[in-house]
Formats: structure tokens, C-alpha cells, sequence
């Protein structure tokens, strides 16, 4: 994994030698129904498809969020509808495809930036990482101060789900 200053270096690398470079975000609001749902692949793929509609390229890689790559590339195809691209779905597309890697690049410098908007509004909420401990403790004490997920959090991650069972356990 790469630390937060050497993916900054990259993203401004990946910036100059870039064609295009579309950005497709999604809202914690829209994150939640879908996974209360069980069903955020499908956002995902949705999501995909309106990036690649926004991209001319010949062909496109993506690194598949589902066990079965050939399901999530026809779900992605099935929301592009009409294209001219070729859709390549496979697992760790990270790993072996340099412009997948350059994609997960700017995601994470994105994301890296979002994270600081917050801190500067709500203070030191950590990484925002399920494995980071300051996350996970700054969203049980504003929990046990407030009642609720912190707003900037997804109700539906994981640890933010633990701590309100945890809470309505006692």
C-alpha cells in the first residue's frame, strides 16, 4: 500500500499524463440504501457504467467488486447501454493493469481530501479506516454523545453498525 505523500507524488504524474480523467461520486445517503439492501455491486456497476459513458476509450478494465467478473461486467454493461467500448472485468485489476492502478490512485488522493474537509469541520476522526482505532473511537464517542452516526459516516459501515448494537445491547 502506498502512503498517503507517495500517492499525492503519483496523482500529480498520473494528472499530467492522463487523456481524460472523469470522477464519478456517490453520496452516503445513496451508499447506504444500497447496502441495507444488499445490493452495492449494483451501485457500483452503475457507477461504472456512467463513468466509462463519460470516457472514450476502445477499451475499458475494471476491477470487479463481485465474486463472478463476468456477472458484474454485464451488470455494467447493462447499465451502459449502447458503446463502443470493450468492458474487461477481473479481480485485482489494481494490481495488473497500470491505468486500474492509476484510477484506484486518484480515488485514494480524492478520498484522502475529503477525509481533511472533514477533520478541519469535526477534528481528528482518524483515518477513516475500519482497521484505524481513532475512527472507530471517535465514532463511538460521538455515538454515546449524540446518538447517531457522526453525519459525514456511512450508517450501514460495519464498525458504525457494531457500535449501535453494542449500545442497544446495555
Amino acid at each position: 500500500m502506498l502512503s498517503p505523500k507517495k500517492r499525492q507524488n503519483l496523482f500529480g504524474n498520473i494528472l499530467n499524463i492522463a487523456e481524460s480523467i472523469c470522477i464519478c461520486r456517490i453520496g452516503i445517503e445513496d451508499i447506504d440504501f444500497h447496502v441495507f439492501r444488499n445490493n452495492l455491486n449494483l451501485l457500483e456497476a452503475e457507477a461504472m457504467a456512467i463513468t466509462i459513458g463519460n470516457m472514450k476509450s476502445y477499451k475499458t478494465y475494471v476491477d470487479s467488486c463481485d465474486v463472478n467478473p463476468s456477472r458484474y461486467q454485464k451488470t455494467i454493461l447493462g447499465f451502459l447501454g449502447k458503446h463502443d467500448t470493450k468492458l474487461v472485468s477481473m479481480h485485482h485489476a489494481d494490481r495488473l493493469n497500470v491505468v486500474v492502478s492509476g484510477a484506484s490512485i486518484i480515488a485514494k488522493v480524492i478520498r484522502d481530501s475529503e477525509i481533511s474537509k472533514i477533520r478541519v469541520q469535526y477534528g481528528d476522526v482518524g483515518s477513516g479506516y475500519p482497521s484505524d482505532k481513532k475512527t472507530i473511537r471517535f465514532v463511538k464517542d460521538w455515538y454515546s454523545q449524540k446518538n447517531e452516526i457522526p453525519p459525514f459516516a456511512r450508517k450501514s459501515w460495519k464498525p458504525a453498525q457494531s457500535i449501535i448494537s453494542s449500545t442497544h445491547l446495555l
